[in-house]
Order: C-alpha cells, then sequence, then structure tokens
C-alpha cells in the first residue's frame, strides 16, 4: 500500500517541478536583472518608463527617486522601480591617472 500512496504523489511533483522551472525560475531572473538595472541608473542616462515616458535621467535622488527631463525644461519626478527599459547608458566618468 506505500507504494502506491508514494505513486499517486509522483505526478503532483513532476507538475511543481515543471512549474518551477517554467514559470518560477524565470521570473525571479527577470527580477533581479530589474532590480541590477535599477540600481544602476544615473544622470545622463535615457529610460522609458512603465508609463510610457521618455527622457534623460537629471538626477538620481534619495527614497529610490529620479527627477526625469521629458521635455526641455519639463522635469519629473519618477519612482525609481518603474523604470521599464534603459535606452542608453551615459559613460561613466574616466579616472585621472
Amino acid at each position: 500500500m506505500e507504494g502506491s500512496a508514494i505513486a499517486q504523489f509522483i505526478p503532483l511533483i513532476l507538475i511543481f517541478a515543471i512549474m518551477y522551472f517554467l514559470l518560477i525560475r524565470p521570473q525571479q531572473k527577470k527580477i533581479k536583472e530589474h532590480q541590477k538595472m535599477v540600481e544602476s541608473l544615473r544622470r545622463g542616462d535615457q529610460v522609458v518608463t512603465q508609463g510610457g515616458l521618455i527622457g534623460k535621467v537629471v538626477k538620481v535622488k534619495e527614497n529610490n527617486e529620479l527627477d526625469v527631463e521629458i521635455a526641455e525644461g519639463v522635469k519629473v519626478r519618477v519612482v525609481q522601480s518603474t523604470v521599464a527599459q534603459v535606452l542608453s547608458k551615459t559613460e561613466p566618468a574616466k579616472a585621472e591617472s
């Protein structure tokens, strides 16, 4: 009887394993990549927000906020995690030798 009880749980275990590798693991990887991208934002980067605004990062503030210039003289305050994509990165400042 014990063998048949274990055999009944094998399909359930297989379904969970498939769900993990097809859904959970890729989602965790995507979240990590997004966090890394958001943490590396700096002044001069051109970004797209989740709301569809395209602009240039003017200032990285505390409390996970950014000032983004969406038109000449028009700045908006954006929560850092709402940045969906970085279109162009600025080059880091060269260290003088």
